[in-house]
């Protein structure tokens, strides 16, 4: 046998052999009669003897075929154990997808999205790099990441999440203390939390309210992680996501009608991570998981 055989000529000779007819295999198959019939005359050329005697009955097999029909049969039940396998490959979900976000989006907003994804697919490992430095999806320092930028980058998969909105909140113990400013020009007579670095973030918040430059801080921090708990702590009145307030009902959105900071959001990963099914599963369920915080973020508190 010069040369090896297709699959198909000994998938069409099984179920010749089984039905006795070109045309049931034919049919069983989903092709032609003809093609049936030139994958076994091929077949028969390939092994070098005749494998059907033609007869008014039909096809009957030669005591060649009959003795290769259990290696055929074998070669059946292998190829679909190996298309099942192959299937069940390409379709679970495990392994582990590294996630880059912000400080705040990575400890106050994935955890309980990625909880319930971890319960729907327990074979799936994540790795959360929490950092306000961005990785190279590029360069696969992460999987997937979730900017507060729009990524500028080609050969990637973005969904924009839309505006997470930003206000000022403090503590209901502060402002018990201090009262509570009922216009943006009163915050200058109360204990402010800011930043001490001019990021672009600070930029876009100056630009928007050039009134902050006018205004002293009493705290100032570098990371928005202590920011926040500066907040809740009621060291004074700081900028925080609405969301992340929300939950606590002893921190308060003030200025509500005046003063709102959108912080735009996008998840964003590789274009060649669309077919692993763990970093399109990871992806969906982030992105599913930011839309629902964000709905969370613009609802008014009851």
């Amino acid at each position: 046998m010069d040369i090896e055989p297709s699959w198909d000529f000994y998938r069409s000779f099984l179920t010749v052999l089984r039905h006795g007819s070109l045309s049931a295999a034919a049919r069983e198959l989903g092709l032609t009669q003809p093609t049936i019939g030139r994958h076994i005359d091929a077949l028969e050329e390939a092994v070098g003897t005749e494998l059907f005697i033609r007869s008014s009955n039909g096809l009957l097999p030669t005591d060649v075929a009959l003795d290769l029909q259990p290696y055929a049969e074998t070669l059946a039940t292998t190829t679909a154990a190996f298309l099942r396998t192959a299937s069940s490959q390409r379709d679970k979900v495990e392994g582990t997808v590294r996630i880059s976000a912000s400080e705040v989006i990575a400890i106050e907003v994935l955890p309980p999205i990625i909880a319930d994804l971890q319960e729907a697919y327990p074979g799936l490992q994540v790795e959360l790099s929490a950092s306000d430095a961005l990785e190279d999806l590029m360069n696969r320092e992460a999987d997937i990441a979730v900017r507060m930028a729009e990524p500028q980058q080609d050969a990637l998969v973005v969904r924009r999440i839309g505006d997470i909105p930003l206000g000022f909140h403090a503590h209901r113990r502060y402002l018990e203390r201090h009262g509570m400013p009922q216009s943006m020009s009163e915050l200058a007579g109360h204990r402010l939390i800011g930043f001490d670095r001019q990021t672009a973030y600070i930029r876009m918040m100056r630009k928007l309210y050039p009134l902050m430059d006018e205004l002293t801080y009493a705290f100032r921090t570098s990371n928005h992680l202590a920011h926040l708990t500066a907040i809740r702590a009621g060291i004074g009145i700081g900028i925080c996501q609405t969301g992340l307030a929300r939950p606590n009902p002893d921190l308060v959105h003030i200025l509500a009608d005046e003063f709102e900071i959108p912080l735009g959001t996008w998840v964003a990963m590789h274009e060649s991570l669309k077919t692993s099914p763990r970093c399109r599963i990871t992806f969906d369920a982030l992105v599913r998981g930011l839309l629902n915080y964000l709905k969370s973020c613009k609802e008014t508190r009851a």
